[in-house]
């Protein structure tokens, strides 16, 4: 059996005190509806660092952990049930809490304790978490000192566009719920899945596109 891969695809500065990182996901195969690449985000916020959704590179990606050690996590976020990734494999490098949703997928358990989160609430360094009305218990962030909305799979890139993912009230919930964070002051919108940065004018694009759906919506 061929090992799954775990490349380091790349790092990206996005503004002061924000950056990005884009691993092959170990669990990707072939015929699923997202892309084999994805991104886990770093923010430093207020005297705290923060690693969202982080998904472990290879052990030889030198200057990957470098940078972690450099300027080490105080905390982790996981945004969404089934984005648990390396969240264990951090909070034990680094000795830190994680915060994320209190309920999982039954074989995607994290084995350290996570303090819940719910829209609405403050985590350290003054990030919020935001209602995205997907129904999926996700919350992206709001990063007030970037001016930086994170979402895991609520929205995503497509043939070089950004799209709202689709749920089957997507009109009646999830499009009311979107429009709403227009009223906070953010310019960047950072994805996990395809090209990872995109600007407020794409958010509002993609909020009159009919959202994207793959083949099968159950893939």
């Amino acid at each position: 059996m061929t090992a799954m891969r775990r490349d380091l695809e790349e790092i990206r500065d996005v503004t002061d005190g924000l950056w990005l990182w884009r691993t092959h996901h170990p669990g990707w195969r072939p015929g699923l509806s997202w892309q084999p690449v994805v991104t886990s985000t770093c923010v430093a916020s207020r005297g705290e660092v923060a690693l969202l959704d982080p998904l472990a590179p290879p052990d030889d990606a030198c200057t990957l952990w470098d940078r972690f050690d450099a300027r080490p996590p105080t905390y982790l976020v996981i945004l969404k049930p089934d984005h648990v990734r390396d969240v264990d494999l951090f909070a034990r490098r680094y000795g830190v809490p994680a915060f994320g949703p209190f309920l999982f997928w039954r074989d995607d358990v994290p084995e350290i304790d996570l303090m819940p989160i719910d829209p609405g609430s403050r985590l350290p360094g003054d990030l919020l978490a935001l209602y995205d009305g997907r129904g999926r218990h996700e919350t992206p962030l709001w990063l007030p000192d970037q001016q930086a909305l994170v979402f895991a799979d609520a929205l995503t890139e497509r043939d070089g566009v950004l799209r709202v993912w689709w749920t089957p009230w997507h009109a009646a919930r999830v499009l009311p719920a979107l429009q709403a964070l227009l009223d906070l002051p953010f310019e960047t919108v950072i994805i996990s899945h395809g090209a990872p940065i995109h600007d407020r004018a794409a958010y509002k694009r993609a909020l009159v596109l009919p959202p994207w759906a793959p083949e099968d919506p159950e893939s």
